[in-house]
């Protein structure tokens, strides 16, 4: 007896397993749902799509959503884009929500957006509720040397068809970035950028900044604008430090060549002495050996003594009275020795 009930337990489960492997192969649900939404999907292709390993639910949801909202989609088309690696779901609310706002979205364009990496329904969105993007505070300079920081923000809608192979969000604000400094630079006074900041905004909507990008932009408004630091001042002060130091250094090089110049004439000077003490040495030399030879004589001689004490007399008149007397100090205290 407890065999038998053993043997119908193994039954009921093995029949409840092979009913589940059953239905898992063969969605009959999901084809009986399909019929009465009016969307045509064989049941043996859902079969197949089991085996693809192409989730039949997401296939028929999209379709049955599509055929709702009047968007003509084959099963082979949602097939083979879930296989390329797409999102289904997403490229069917992208068209669904497309027509609804008439904007001109087809499947091939929303697949290749899909596959391209791009959110395609908030791409879509975005076309119907435009975006606000923050810049970051951006640092430019007047003519006058006054520093400017600028905020802005931009306003954006997607481009559909510049979707595939268009800029993002990061190249908007690039652009926006070098438009203001742009604006703010070309500014006679930064007076003038306070006064109306609204210049800054129509210089840089003229210059076409959404042009290759994924966006195209609405507004752009200056949120704020701050003054900051007086770099014309700040550049005056750092070249008249480096003229300065300039300066410094092209003394310093004079004094250098300057204390050379004396030095090498002092040793000039010390040589031409040398040579002067040199040749008085061999003056009474030449006096002996032409007392020796008879080529001088003693009237000659003494002729070359009264020149020689003529020369010296005159060298004392033409030294100061300093060399003569000595020092101003030496002289006062030689007075009061005397008066003692």
């Amino acid at each position: 007896m407890l065999s038998g009930i053993g043997l119908l337990v193994v039954i009921v489960i093995l029949s409840i397993v092979g009913l589940w492997v059953l239905l898992y192969f063969v969605p009959v649900g999901l084809w009986f749902q399909a019929i009465l939404t009016g969307t045509s999907v064989p049941l043996l292709q859902l079969v197949f799509m089991r085996w693809r390993k192409v989730p039949p639910a997401i296939v028929v949801n999209a379709m049955i959503a599509a055929k709702k909202a009047g968007i003509v989609i084959t099963s082979d088309q949602l097939e083979a884009h879930f296989l390329a690696g797409g999102h289904v779901q997403n490229v069917v609310n992208a068209l669904i929500s497309a027509d609804k706002a008439n904007i001109p979205l087809d499947f091939n364009m929303a697949t290749a957006i899909d596959l391209a990496g791009r959110n395609v329904f908030e791409a879509v969105t975005m076309s119907v509720n435009p975006k606000v993007i923050d810049t970051p505070p951006v640092t430019a300079v007047a003519k006058d040397g006054i520093q400017l920081i600028a905020k802005a923000r931009v306003t954006v809608r997607a481009n559909i068809k510049q979707l595939v192979g268009g800029a993002g969000e990061d190249t908007i604000l690039a652009r926006v970035g070098e438009g203001i400094v742009t604006s703010i630079g070309s500014a006679e006074s930064h007076k003038k950028v306070l006064e109306n900041p609204d210049s800054i905004s129509k210089v840089v909507l003229s210059r076409g900044l959404d042009s290759g990008t994924a966006f195209e932009i609405l507004s752009i408004d200056i949120a704020d604008v701050d003054i900051g630091k007086n770099i014309g001042a700040e550049l005056q002060i750092d070249q008249a430090e480096a003229d300065k130091n300039i300066a410094q250094a092209k003394a310093e090089e004079r004094r250098a060549m300057a204390v050379a110049e004396e030095q090498e004439m002092k040793a000039k000077a010390q040589e031409a002495r040398a040579k002067v003490i040199e040749a008085e040495a061999e003056v009474p030399r030449a006096i002996s050996e032409a007392f020796r030879n008879g080529s001088l004589g003693v009237m000659d001689y003494q002729r070359y003594k009264n020149i020689q004490a003529d020369t010296d007399m005159r060298d004392s008149i033409a030294k100061p009275a300093e060399s003569k007397l000595g020092p101003v100090s030496n002289r006062s205290n030689k007075k009061k020795d005397d008066g003692k």
